[in-house]
């Protein structure tokens, strides 16, 4: 597989302002960064609580980048930009 391919889980807990807002920033940067290059799964809590164990998921929203590692995790609704893209090693601080 492509060493730039993402593989992306966002943890929810119902649809929260907070969750969808966090869905929608991640939506439109991956199509903004990562155009036919990730997938992501969205994965809510209330309906799969048994889930967050494997990812040691403590806050949501979440977004656990599981590939390319390292693995990261950035919480919260996702729509400062900036962090985001670095924190999935698509941009670089600077």
């Amino acid at each position: 597989m492509d060493q730039e391919y993402y593989e992306l889980r966002l943890y929810v807990a119902g649809k929260t302002q907070k969750s969808i807002t966090a869905l929608n920033n991640l939506q439109k940067y991956c199509e903004e960064h990562l155009l036919g290059k990730y997938t992501l799964e969205v994965i809510d809590l209330l309906e799969n609580p048994q889930l967050a164990e494997g990812d040691q998921i403590l806050a949501i929203p979440t977004l656990v980048k599981k590939v390319p590692e390292p693995v990261r995790k950035i919480i919260g609704d996702l729509s400062n930009k900036e962090k985001v893209l670095v924190g999935l090693d698509i941009r670089t601080r600077g």
